[in-house]
């Protein structure tokens, strides 16, 4: 993607740049990344909203998670005055866009750096996101832009982390993992990784073409390695992870090795999962272990603090548009750089913009209302929960399936089954989900309860709203007073 948008971007400063960025009277270009935003900026254009070139990017139902520019996408970017985006993990290409946009008159907003953003957060029976080796933050690829590596890209002395691990070296590292999840202890991540990592080789070194493995027991193996391609596996929620493969002819060694190091392009290794044997590299794909190896040369702090850093990138909701407070100061950071734009409209932007945060505010207090007046406090979604700021906005307890940002589709039985029973304990009336046509997990949730009569109704989370829709009319305050009528029904 990096390499796409910089030649993009190459020939768009070729072609045009002489001509998109001339000094004249055009009209105001501004582009928005999704909906939420671009209501706002109309809201706030009022009148003026047909005198400028403003663009819905995400206009074909496709939510932000799922989204890729196309070349379209990124020149319409690179030529506008105003580009407002989420700044999260699901919109990380923005950073190369920018980057590489040759318009020093681009004005960038980031949603998220213009509220106090949260960091994702896993609750009490919420299922755990499918990672391969807990690295969560990894970049997305796709099988299109896997390219082969040589052994040169794992040279060096290796030493395996498990004797650490079974010996309780690195308790530190598993606290901190329990830290972000409560559902498990240090002990249990402990007992975790003592499966996972186990391995009978203590180090092994790399150099040129050759392997040696150093086994516990004291015994040495040494051969001479061919690569022999990569393999693919892709997780439940969609995730690719490389394996790269070198085999033997010697019978000294295991005939048969792996690679992982979470890449998937030539580069040296920080550290790698290792996978050895004799049986075929279809064998070593069905492996449930996965020994982890770091450098030689680090001690005790130095391997907390990769395993830690590594592990450990803040991951914040992105869904900062659904609280109505964060509403206001988005549309008040938006206004205030239209106008620095078109200076010769600030009044009428700040006079729309006034009216509008008025309206917000209105809102606001009818969200706090009907809380205040509810029967309960806790709401309970057999879907994605992206209403973290909402939740938190009005003290709602809540209990989910997945994570706001999550890509899994199916809950596992103990899911379930922990939402059934809170379903059954707190008496809830209503099981909720966000928009779409599968609502599958929330019908399971419900025919296990006691009564099996729950109400299942869906709050939009506005990821998904299209042109058409648009066209219709569909604006940010309206879907926010529907979701407000659900959530009275959910608290009564």
């Amino acid at each position: 993607m990096k390499r796409i948008i910089a030649i993009l971007m190459a020939c768009l400063f070729v072609l045009s740049f002489a001509t998109a960025f001339a000094e004249s009277e055009k009209t105001l270009s501004i582009v928005c990344a999704t909906f939420p935003q671009y209501d706002w900026v109309r809201q706030i254009l009022g009148d003026r909203a047909d005198d400028v070139d403003l663009t819905l990017l995400l206009d074909n139902g496709v939510d932000l998670h799922n989204y890729q520019p196309t070349a379209d996408d990124i020149i319409k970017i690179a030529q506008s005055d105003l580009f407002i985006y989420v700044g999260g993990e699901s919109d990380g290409w923005v950073d190369d866009v920018l980057a590489t946009a040759q318009n020093p008159n681009l004005k960038a907003v980031s949603m998220l750096e213009s509220v106090e953003a949260k960091e994702e957060e896993t609750v009490e029976g919420m299922q755990e996101e499918e990672h391969d080796h807990d690295h969560a933050h990894d970049e997305a690829f796709t099988e299109a832009d896997i390219e082969d590596r040589t052994l040169a890209d794992f040279a060096g002395e290796w030493v395996s982390l498990w004797p650490m691990m079974k010996d309780g070296e690195l308790e530190e590292y598993c606290a901190h993992k329990a830290e972000d999840a409560p559902s498990m202890t240090a002990e249990d991540y402990r007992e975790k990784y003592i499966v996972s990592w186990a391995c009978n080789v203590k180090d092994v070194s790399v150099t040129g073409n050759s392997i040696t493995f150093n086994y516990l027991d004291g015994t040495t193996a040494s051969a001479e390695y061919r690569y022999a391609g990569f393999a693919t596996k892709t997780s439940d929620s969609g995730k690719i992870s490389v394996r790269y493969q070198f085999e033997t002819d010697s019978a000294e060694a295991p005939k048969y090795v792996q690679f992982n190091d979470h890449g998937h392009e030539p580069g040296a290794a920080e550290h790698f999962h290792l996978y050895f044997g004799n049986n075929g590299f279809d064998a070593l794909m069905e492996s449930t272990a996965s020994s982890y190896f770091a450098p030689a040369s680090l001690d005790k702090e130095g391997i907390l603090d990769m395993l830690m850093g590594h592990e450990h990138e803040v991951e914040y909701d992105e869904h900062v548009w659904l609280s109505l407070r964060n509403a206001e100061t988005l549309t008040q950071t938006i206004t205030n750089v239209l106008c620095e734009l078109d200076s010769a409209n600030a009044p009428v932007y700040q006079e729309n913009a006034a009216n509008y945060i008025a309206k917000l505010n209105d809102l606001d207090n009818q969200y706090k209302d009907a809380v205040a007046n509810g029967q309960r406090k806790t709401i309970l979604f057999a879907d994605r929960f992206p209403f973290r700021y909402l939740a938190d906005d009005y003290g709602l307890t809540y209990y989910a399936a997945f994570v706001g940002c999550s890509a899994e589709t199916e809950a596992s039985f103990k899911t379930i089954a922990f939402l059934a029973k809170k379903v059954d304990e707190l008496k809830l009336p209503v099981v909720l989900t966000i928009e779409g046509d599968n609502h599958s997990i929330a019908e399971t949730v419900v025919s296990s309860t006691q009564a099996k009569n729950q109400a299942i109704l869906t709050m939009n989370s506005i990821q998904s709203v299209t042109a058409a829709d648009v066209e219709n009319g569909e604006n940010y305050l309206d879907i926010m007073a529907e979701n407000l009528n659900v959530l009275k029904e959910a608290l009564n």
